[in-house]
């Protein structure tokens, strides 16, 4: 009973994860891609986008509300945040362009937050009494752990777009040092081949 209780909540986090706010993925060159949240008036709503991998790691970025109001818009950004409180109720618009680069693709990631985090124990139908000691520490190692997972995130992040920084350049090395080492031994065949012509033998035509 206790393992399927866990499996239940293993899948229940994965769930959690996949329809979360946090997703990464790939914006193909020269491709736009636009994703939709339906936000209640008055809800305070933060988006933070950051490009991974991909060219010059920048990324358009547009922000509409329901009624085609453009909210915010910057071009070529390689990471931002931004925060506001609706004004309406709908769904709101925001889009990620990548229309201009012509070949090189781009992995994004965005978390879309909207509102503020349930608390961790429902004091509606609890009298105005301060916490025991146990909830207090409940609450504390829930807020660690919400940190810690925000650090764990970014770290990825940076880890991520390192390795493929280090992976380009490793090619480009790689490529240039190959073609340092052909054109050294073209030179090398090439001198080889001048000097055997100063010494070679040159039969002159017979009286």
């Amino acid at each position: 009973m206790e393992r399927l209780l866990a499996a239940c909540s293993l899948i229940f986090v994965l769930i959690s994860v996949v329809f979360g706010t946090e997703l990464t993925f790939e914006l193909p060159d020269s491709e736009k891609q636009c994703f939709f949240e339906q936000i209640e008036k008055g809800v305070q709503s933060t988006i933070e986008f950051q490009v991974i991998t991909g060219g010059q790691y920048d990324v358009d970025m547009e922000l509409s509300a329901p009624n085609g109001q453009t909210l915010y818009k910057d071009v070529k950004k390689q990471y931002d945040s931004f925060t506001w409180t609706p004004d309406q109720t709908g769904v709101y618009k925001f889009c990620f362009s990548n229309e201009f680069s012509t070949f090189s693709h781009k992995v994004v990631y965005f978390d879309f937050q909207v509102g503020e985090e349930k608390p961790l124990f429902d004091q509606e139908n609890k009298q105005a009494t301060a916490m025991t000691m146990m909830e207090n520490s409940a609450v504390n190692i829930h807020e660690d752990l919400k940190s810690v997972l925000d650090y764990q995130t970014h770290h990825k992040l940076r880890e991520a777009q390192g390795r493929s920084f280090a992976e380009d350049l490793n090619d480009r090395v790689f490529y240039w040092s190959l073609g340092q080492s052909i054109i050294i031994l073209m030179i090398g065949v090439g001198q080889v081949l001048i000097l055997r012509s100063f010494f070679t033998d040159k039969r002159g035509s017979k009286p």
